[in-house]
């Protein structure tokens, strides 16, 4: 922890990457355990999604009951510690795998959804884009039986109801021309969108380091953010509780509470001679 307190402490303008362990203290599961395995049933992927009809009611069914508990979640010591970080100018800009959008609410300004956001729902075929909460009166209200299932909640707003079955499920369809709904987030199998790529990997040119909070690093979305800062000479910083894929790659390394190691940064620095 001191070796990576200290690498902080030896510039300023920070790109951070947060994943999921960030928002783990707000309640919100993360999918992979601190080896980087699957610890629950993956999530439906963008590919069975569009193509399968059964995928969409398996996804709508464990969403409906999942997006109660992502209302209820709130942001945590580590949501709280990165905003006065930003605040103080240590980080530039954060870059987030999370969809949950705790890190806007808790008063981050500089930030990049690279997946998305699990709050807003677009229409694949149109375009059109508007709030998830309102879709969820339609949901209860067109599927009463599946309303009243109290399911386990999963990292997306998704929920562990596999057992049940789902096939009467109805299914939203956009009212403007009848395509297909889907949550504005980037599922698994899916791309992230170019231009967010681009302006992440932007924000990357312009800061002094890197540091991954709370990320095994497993998807290549994240991961490639560590190759992007070593092709450019940059330090690499990992805050996570658990082996990541990165690892080789770090100038160094803190594991544990996310929370417990930006609280600890941000200490130093604003009391220098406790160090």
């Amino acid at each position: 922890m001191d070796h990576a307190i200290s690498t902080l402490n030896s510039r300023d303008c920070w790109l951070v990457l947060s994943g999921a362990g960030v928002s783990a203290e707000s309640g919100v599961p993360t999918y992979r355990d601190k080896q980087g395995a699957w610890q629950r049933l993956p999530p439906v992927t963008h590919q069975e999604f569009v193509a399968n009809h059964a995928a969409r009611q398996r996804f709508w069914a464990r969403n409906m009951v999942g997006w109660r508990h992502m209302l209820e979640a709130q942001p945590n010591r580590a949501h709280r510690a990165l905003v006065e970080l930003e605040q103080l100018g240590l980080v530039s800009y954060l870059v987030t795998q999370n969809v949950d959008g705790l890190h806007q609410r808790a008063g981050s300004k500089r930030v990049i959804d690279l997946h998305g956001r699990v709050d807003m729902v677009s229409c694949l075929s149109c375009g059109l884009k508007f709030p998830r909460a309102p879709l969820q009166t339609w949901l209860e209200t067109n599927n009463p039986t599946y309303a009243q299932i109290a399911g386990a909640i999963a990292p997306d707003g998704d929920a562990d109801i596999d057992q049940l079955d789902y096939t009467q499920l109805l299914v939203p369809d956009c009212e403007h021309c009848g395509g297909l709904l889907k949550p504005d987030a980037v599922f698994y199998g899916d791309s992230v969108p170019k231009q967010r790529v681009a302006m992440a990997q932007d924000q990357l040119g312009q800061a002094g380091g890197l540091l991954v909070v709370g990320s095994s690093l497993t998807v290549y979305s994240g991961y490639r953010f560590c190759l992007w800062a070593q092709s450019q000479g940059k330090p690499i910083v990992l805050f996570n509780d658990g082996k990541t894929r990165a690892d080789p790659l770090a100038t160094a390394k803190a594991e544990g509470s996310c929370a417990a190691a930006l609280e600890m940064w941000l200490q130093k620095r604003l009391q220098p001679e406790s160090k």
